[in-house]
């Protein structure tokens, strides 16, 4: 089997978004929403650069996981400038059969309270610049940065996971349902 010589990206810079590129593969990309800063410096071997409103990914005679890493930066630059020109939106339905959830925002967590009638109230930690709105038994989380948002909705999830019950019965909880 030949070696690959060469693995390369090219990622579109939209005319409304600006990307500067620091030494040691630092990406800051600037947009009307926002703007993200990212660190690239763990991948040492990869080049990245900037090249006629272009950004360049490459790796020169990749081994087989450096090729996956050239791929898996591009598709992380993609979401920056995705997440500046249009952001993201989660959304996420409270679920619940017997007691009524209720849910509120305050500081950098998320309370959940009143869950399969517990007396003390579930907490989850909000991750960076995220914005929630809770309005009757849907939660939008909105924000720029995909994995703050994700990471928003995970951890809202994983507070209401119900343990040592069967959970086709217990379906109670708080799930995403749509990803914009």
């Amino acid at each position: 089997m030949a070696k690959t010589y060469i693995a390369r990206e090219e990622i579109e810079i939209p005319e409304n978004v600006s990307v500067h590129l620091k030494d040691n593969n630092v990406i800051v990309v600037k947009g009307p929403k926002g703007e993200i800063k990212r660190d690239f410096t763990y991948a040492r071997k990869i080049t990245i650069r900037l090249e006629d409103n272009k950004i360049i990914v490459e790796r020169y005679f990749p081994s087989k996981k450096e090729k996956a890493l050239v791929g898996t930066i591009a598709g992380h630059i993609r979401n920056l400038i995705k997440g500046v020109t249009e952001g993201f939106r989660y959304k996420m339905k409270i679920v619940y059969s017997h007691f009524p959830i209720s849910v509120k925002v305050k500081g950098d967590y998320v309370y959940i309270e009143n869950f399969i009638g517990e007396k003390y109230p579930r907490k989850a930690k909000i991750v960076g610049n995220v914005k929630i709105n809770v309005t009757g038994d849907e939660i939008i989380i909105e924000g720029i940065d995909i994995e703050e948002v994700s990471q928003t909705a995970a951890n809202i999830e994983h507070a209401t996971r119900i343990i040592g019950k069967d959970p086709r019965v217990f379906l109670d909880g708080i799930y995403v349902y749509e990803r914009e």
